[in-house]
């Protein structure tokens, strides 16, 4: 059975959280304010900015500069905001993720409940083998391990994830669903209803259109859309997602950044998008078809000469 929204709105608002991908390298405090402003819960982190820097925010490390994992500390607490998230434990050739043992330390000082994984080795051996130790390594620090698949990794649809978390074969280990790259892998909302719903632990929320518009995959991830502004059944995904299941906006939109719009406005339109669409979902009777939010008449009224 597809697990279905809370009836509550005010429960369902209370999932979102801020990718990292979506502020372009604002700094930690900074972050925290902006979603201690915008009403939200959560964030995701990244020891360090972005290459994409459209804002051109100050560089920032978290892992070098004990003084901001303080200062970054102290917002969280003041500001009653969790880290859901914790970016950058991507597997790689050559590399040993027994190497990252400090920026876990780092993310478990802040507070962070779980760690993004994916791959980039084509070794699916050692790619169990890494993100199994991944998860031995979060787990000793009170922290969970998710894997993401996308149609541009070596991990790149939803048997591939399965395979690689029922080969880790720890609890401790279950997917990260974007919502993008789950469409593009050539995915359905079906799809997850067939799962254990147990296994959906974070789900990452943008918009875009069905099939790939820009030259190159990497480029449609960084120019996303707000929830019902696209093609993607965003409504019917979130139907077969655990009711407790954090949904971080994962909504880079840097053709708009570059021409000049505030990550404050772009991330607050987010959000008030997908408080709507998540609110729709929490009324409507699970099943009924009829109900689906679609806001792209109104956004597009709203919005002139930045897309």
């Amino acid at each position: 059975m597809p697990q279905t929204h809370s009836t509550n709105p005010a429960t369902t608002a209370d999932r979102l959280g801020i990718e990292f991908q979506t502020v372009f390298g604002l700094p930690p405090v900074e972050f925290v304010h902006l979603a201690a402003d915008l009403g939200c819960r959560y964030i995701g982190l990244a020891l360090t900015g972005t290459p994409d820097n459209p804002h051109h925010y100050p560089p920032y490390s978290l892992r070098e500069d004990p003084a901001l994992r303080h200062r970054t500390r102290t917002a969280l607490t003041r500001n009653d905001i969790s880290v859901s998230l914790g970016e950058g434990f991507v597997i790689r050739a050559g590399r040993d993720i027994r190497d990252s043992a400090t920026d876990l330390d780092i993310f478990a000082e802040l507070g962070c409940t779980r760690l993004a994984t994916t791959s980039m080795d084509t070794d699916h051996q050692r790619t169990v083998d890494q993100i199994g130790q991944l998860t031995d390594m979060a787990a000793t620090r009170d922290m969970r391990v998710v894997v993401e698949f996308a149609p541009s990794l070596t991990i790149p649809d939803l048997p591939a994830a399965l395979s690689i978390i029922t080969a880790v074969a720890r609890p401790d280990c279950r997917l990260l669903i974007d919502t993008l790259h789950f469409i593009r892998a050539g995915h359905h909302p079906a799809d997850l209803a067939a799962l254990d719903p147990t296994l959906i632990a974070y789900l990452q929320l943008s918009d875009h259109t069905l099939h790939q518009q820009a030259a190159t995959y990497r480029e449609d991830t960084l120019n996303r859309l707000p929830p019902s502004d696209g093609e993607l059944p965003l409504s019917a995904i979130l139907d077969t997602t655990p009711t407790d299941t954090v949904i971080g906006l994962e909504i880079p939109m840097l053709t708009r950044a570059r021409n000049g719009e505030t990550i404050h406005d772009t991330t607050r339109y987010c959000l008030t998008a997908a408080r709507t669409l998540l609110e729709h979902g929490a009324l409507r009777q699970p099943g009924d078809p009829g109900a689906r939010c679609d806001r792209r008449s109104s956004a597009q009224d709203s919005r002139t000469g930045k897309d």
